[in-house]
C-alpha cells in the first residue's frame, strides 16, 4: 500500500469516525416526545446498572406547566424482558417498577437497595401514549435532563459510572502507568535500534508506531472517563479519539502481519529453496493485505454507528452484526496465517529458522484471536462484567502480542544469530538491487 492510499484511507475511517454522534454518558439530556412514546409504547430514554444502596435517578424538566398539561411520567423498569413487548400498551406501562409523575422542575428518586448489580430501564410516557385516537397537539418540546449515579465508597449517590463500568477508569491509569515506566526503561535501547536501521527497520517502526497509537488511545479513554466521573458526560471528542487511534493501531498490525506472512509465501514458492528467503511486496502479498485492511476498517466503523454502540465506551464487547463479524474475520485471519506459516515451518531445515517462525506465530495468534476467545469466555461472568472481561483483556493480550514481537525481532540470542547467517536471510531483508523503492 502506498503511503499515499494509507493516508487518505485513514483519514477517511478519521472523518467518519470523529463526525458521528457521541456515546451517551449517564446525564442524558434531549426531548420527550409524545409522538415517539405513542410510537414505542413508551419513549426510551436510558439503561443504567445500578449497585448497592443509595442509588439515585433526579430529572429536570425545563417546563413542568407542560408536563403537568401532557400527564407526563417517567417509568422506571428492572430488568426488563422481551415478555413486555407482547402486551398492550397500558398494559407495559402498568407493569413499571416505578412511575415518577412530572409535575415540578427536579424529581429525585432512590433506587431499592441491589443485592447484586441489576439493569434499569428508564421510558417516558404521557396521556397521548396509550390513546391512538387522540390528535397530539403540536406543543413545544419538553426538555429534559436525566442524571443516573450509584453510590461512592462513602455511601453518597455520587458515582456516576454504571456497574459494568466501574473500575474501567482504573484500568487505563494503570495502564497508562506501566506504558510510562516501560517507555523510560527501553525507549534509549529502542531509539539505538531504529537508528542502526538493519533487517527488521520498517517492522520495528509499525510495531513502535501501532504500540504508540495504543497509547493515545489509553491516554484519550483515561481522559474521557476522568472527565466522566465527575460530571456523567465526559469529552466525547476524546472516545471517539480513543476508538479512532486503536482503529489505526488494529489495521496497521493486520497490514505488517498479513504483507509479512504473504511475503514470505510468494517469495519461497518463486525461488529455489537454496536461495535466501526475502520479503517482496507483490501485487498479490499487497492485495491480500489492502483487502484485509480495508474489511477490517469498514466493519470497525459500522460497529461504532450500530445502535447498541451508544451505551459503551468501548467496541469489544458488542454483539451487534457488524462486531461479530469482525470476530469472524479475526478468525478467518488466523487461520490464514497458521496456514501460511504452516508451510514455511514444515519446509524449513533451520531450526533457529523455524523457532523464529514459531514465536512469530505465537504473537499473530494473540493478537488476533484474544478479542474472539475472551468474547465467548466472558458468558461465565456476570453480566456487569464482561465489558470489563473483555475490554481489560483485549488490551493485555495484545500489548503482550506486541512485547513477543519486539523480543523476536531485537533477541540478540535469537535473531541477531539467525541474522548473521546470511545478511539476507530473514524477511523483511531488501537485496541491493531491490533496495529502493521498497519501503
Amino acid at each position: 500500500m502506498h503511503r499515499g492510499d494509507m493516508s487518505y484511507l485513514l483519514a477517511t475511517f478519521a472523518a467518519a469516525l470523529l463526525l458521528s454522534s457521541g456515546t451517551f454518558g449517564k446525564t442524558v439530556t434531549g426531548t420527550f416526545k409524545s409522538d415517539v412514546a405513542r410510537q414505542q409504547n413508551g419513549q426510551f430514554i436510558t439503561k443504567f446498572m445500578y449497585q448497592g444502596d443509595s442509588g439515585l435517578l433526579v430529572c429536570r424538566l425545563d417546563n413542568s406547566a407542560l408536563a403537568t398539561e401532557k400527564e407526563s411520567r417517567l417509568l422506571l423498569y428492572q430488568d426488563m424482558d422481551s415478555d413486555l413487548d407482547n402486551l398492550s400498551c397500558s398494559e407495559r406501562l402498568a407493569r413499571a417498577h416505578f412511575t415518577i409523575s412530572l409535575s415540578q422542575e427536579e424529581h429525585n428518586q432512590t433506587i431499592p437497595r441491589q443485592s447484586s448489580p441489576t439493569a434499569w430501564q428508564a421510558l417516558y410516557a404521557d396521556r397521548y401514549t396509550c390513546q391512538e385516537s387522540a390528535v397530539i397537539p403540536s406543543h413545544a418540546d419538553l426538555s429534559f435532563t436525566v442524571l443516573l449515579l450509584n453510590a461512592d465508597s462513602a455511601g453518597n449517590p455520587l458515582e456516576h459510572f454504571s456497574a459494568e463500568e466501574a473500575g474501567l477508569q482504573s484500568f487505563y491509569f494503570l495502564l497508562l502507568l506501566a506504558y510510562f515506566i516501560a517507555c523510560c526503561i527501553y525507549i534509549q535501547p529502542l531509539y539505538q535500534a531504529l537508528r542502526k536501521g538493519g533487517p527488521m527497520h520498517t517492522v520495528l517502526k509499525v510495531l513502535t508506531t501501532a504500540l504508540a497509537l495504543q497509547g493515545c488511545s489509553a491516554l484519550c479513554n483515561y481522559i474521557h472517563l476522568a472527565r466522566y466521573s465527575r460530571d456523567g458526560v465526559g469529552i466525547p471528542l476524546m472516545g471517539s479519539l480513543a476508538e479512532f487511534w486503536d482503529m489505526v493501531s488494529q489495521v496497521s498490525m493486520l497490514y505488517m502481519l498479513l504483507s509479512l506472512c504473504m511475503g514470505w509465501t510468494l517469495s519461497r514458492g518463486r525461488k529455489p529453496q537454496s536461495r535466501p528467503l526475502q520479503w517482496e511486496q507483490s501485487p498479490a502479498s499487497t492485495a491480500v493485505a489492502i483487502g484485509g485492511v480495508v474489511t477490517q476498517g469498514v466493519l470497525l466503523l459500522w460497529e461504532q454507528y450500530s445502535e447498541s454502540e451508544s451505551e459503551h465506551h468501548s467496541y469489544h464487547t458488542q454483539q451487534s452484526l457488524a462486531g461479530l463479524l469482525l470476530m469472524a474475520l479475526r478468525v478467518v485471519m488466523a487461520l490464514l496465517l497458521a496456514s501460511i506459516l504452516y508451510q514455511i515451518i514444515s519446509t524449513e531445515r533451520s531450526t533457529l529458522k523455524r523457532d523464529f517462525y514459531l514465536c512469530f506465530a505465537k504473537g499473530c495468534f494473540l493478537w488476533f484471536l484474544c478479542h474472539p476467545v475472551l468474547f465467548l469466555m466472558s458468558v461465565i461472568f456476570n453480566e456487569h462484567q464482561r465489558e470489563k472481561v473483555v475490554t481489560i483483556g483485549v488490551f493485555l493480550c495484545q500489548s503482550i502480542s506486541m512485547v513477543i514481537l519486539y523480543q523476536l525481532f531485537l533477541s540478540r540470542s535469537l535473531y541477531w544469530e539467525v541474522s548473521s547467517l546470511s545478511s539476507v536471510s530473514l524477511p523483511l531483508t531488501m537485496s541491493k538491487s531491490n533496495s529502493r523503492g521498497r519501503y
